[in-house]
């Protein structure tokens, strides 16, 4: 499905424009039932509580700014591309969500038109590119991607860096500048910088072998522009990393046994690539059992799959094949998730969207040698022109199941009920669904069901002393023995990890007062207030009326101590 000696991209602007058109109206019509879907779980920090999306005056653009300041640590990353745009969203949108969800469609579509363009640079023919974009942007597991209003980083990241590498060969400055867009909307971008790379590598090589050759693949540029990039990846790694380093960088590893670690991340690659495949699979908030036995069959299938892909990434590396170029591609958007950076779900729907591209490309760029050299081992004739009708026939039966799976799949986000009810369906002991389980006991009245469920879903790392202070649906259970033993236990987590900060934040001051609170400790939550409003910021006229709070509970407190 490769066509040679034509030049990528002379199908020309207007079908372009024409075809992302299409695009847009086909995956408006997808996602329609999640357009109306309220913010959810990481919706509520990103956008909907984010002091400094929501009012972007000088001092809080300048705060998103600062990979230090506060809004890096709320966000556990540093993202400001992201938050910008959220900014801006907010102006535009306020509370209401179908803007929000139309964005990330449009952008969604944009990205597999882009693709599109970028298989073509690789030679891949304008049918194969076709139907590799519309797989793409039917693939029911990019749905959390898109309906998920906080996942606008993950479409406008892969938009940028795809940009970057189209333009690059022409107007490098612009693709350097995309690039850098890319990495401060979402890290995963760096895969860009490998791709650059290997292109320019390649590019190079073609050259000196053939002079007066005119022909040009793929976004390759002069090695001066790849060590551009490369230093815009280091100031945005160091960035980065401080941000990281001091918020999800301190989640605890996964798996402790550094075996287990090691067959469960083969285990999960594996995972991703029947994913990709077949579109199955597919939940929210992943908990794939760990891999603890040798015979583990998820971790004995991905040495098969794995050697696989690697003796070909290995081969066509060799022999400087473009197909190599997307075989790194999808492992170097694997790594970051592979489990060398500690993540509570190192498994998530969202991560195949970066990991996609490069499968695709390299099984557009893989297929026909193969299919050519099964061929001749077999002596069957090749019938060049009815495979390629079969192999179209093939994909769109696909695409069809794949918009089918990824309307339905969309519900999934309508509300956090929704989101959760998916993950306990999937995961029947994982946190999502004992969090559940201590909800519904808890209304019901039942302390001890709602304590041994959370005792569950806190030894899988749930401690969100915030949302069992505030739900009404404890409320009934908040004077059991058990429910405020659990409390307290928590509360000196929380305490034992921000005591910690050398320069704590104003919401983190906040916070250590609410954890003294449960603790009954009103003198040292006094004091963490008042250290809170001696920084000044957001939370300023906020911490006084709490300030002011504590300091009646403790005079009550003291006017019926015993003399």
């Amino acid at each position: 499905m490769q066509m040679n000696g034509r030049r990528a991209l002379d199908d020309g602007p207007l079908f372009y424009l024409a075809l992302y058109l299409t695009f847009l109206v086909v995956a408006l019509f997808v996602y329609a039932p999640s357009l109306s879907g309220d913010f959810v779980s990481d919706d509520n920090h990103y956008v909907l509580h984010n002091r400094y999306v929501r009012n972007p005056n000088l001092a809080n653009l300048t705060a998103i700014l600062d990979p230090t300041g506060v809004p890096a640590k709320l966000v556990e990353n540093y993202a400001p591309v992201h938050l910008l745009l959220n900014a801006v969203e907010w102006q535009l949108f306020g509370r209401e969500v179908h803007g929000y969800h139309i964005v990330n469609v449009s952008i969604h579509a944009l990205a597999s038109l882009l693709l599109v363009m970028f298989f073509r640079r690789y030679r891949v023919s304008l049918l194969a590119a076709l139907l590799a974009g519309g797989l793409f942007l039917l693939h029911p597991a990019n749905v959390e991607a898109v309906a998920w209003i906080s996942q606008l980083k993950t479409g406008t990241s892969l938009a940028l860096c795809v940009g970057a590498l189209l333009v690059q060969s022409r107007r490098p400055a612009l693709g350097a500048a995309l690039f850098a867009l890319a990495l401060f909307a979402k890290p995963t971008a760096a895969v860009a910088l490998s791709t650059l790379a290997l292109s320019t590598w390649f590019e190079k090589t073609r050259r000196n072998r053939a002079p007066d050759s005119q022909e040009s693949r793929g976004g390759a540029g002069s090695w001066g522009w790849v060590g551009v990039w490369l230093i815009i990846f280091i100031v945005f790694a160091v960035a980065e990393f401080w941000a990281f380093n001091k918020t999800a960088g301190q989640a605890p590893v996964f798996y402790e046994d550094p075996w287990v670690r090691m067959r469960s991340t083969c285990a999960i690659s594996l995972r991703y690539i029947v994913m990709a495949l077949s579109g199955r699979g597919l939940s929210t908030f992943h908990e794939p059992p760990a891999a603890d036995s040798l015979f583990d069959a998820w971790w004995l299938g991905s040495l098969v799959v794995l050697a696989l892909l690697a003796y070909r990434m290995i081969v066509t590396l060799m022999r400087q094949d473009d197909e190599a170029i997307f075989w790194v591609w999808a492992a170097g958007s694997f790594a970051p998730i592979s489990g060398l950076i500690p993540l509570p779900y190192p498994l998530a729907d969202r991560y195949l969207y970066f990991i996609l591209p490069g499968l695709m490309g390299g099984m557009l760029l893989a297929g026909p040698p193969l299919a050519r050299q099964f061929s001749s081992a077999l002596g069957l004739p090749l019938a060049p022109e009815r495979a390629r009708q079969a192999v179209a026939l093939l994909c769109l039966v696909v695409m069809y199941q794949f918009a089918t799976a990824a309307r339905e799949r969309s519900l999934v986000w309508l509300n956090n009920e929704t989101m959760m009810a998916d993950a306990e369906l999937h995961y029947p002991s994982g946190l999502p669904a004992q969090t559940r389980i201590a909800h519904r006991a808890a209304a019901q009245g039942d302390a001890d069901a709602a304590v041994v469920a959370l005792r569950a879903a806190n030894r899988r790392g749930y401690n969100r002393l915030d949302h069992l202070l505030s739900d009404p649906a404890y409320d009934g259970i908040r004077s059991d023995p058990g429910f405020q033993k659990l409390l307290r236990e928590i509360a000196q987590s929380w305490l034992d990890g921000y005591l910690l900060l050398e320069e704590p934040s104003q919401e983190e001051l906040q916070t250590i007062a609410q954890a003294y609170i449960v603790l009954d400790e009103l003198p040292q939550a006094i004091d963490a207030v008042e250290r809170a409003l001696e920084l000044e910021g957001p939370l300023t006229g906020e911490l006084r009326q709490n300030l002011e709070d504590l300091r009646r509970a403790q005079r009550i407190r003291e006017s019926v101590r015993p003399r």
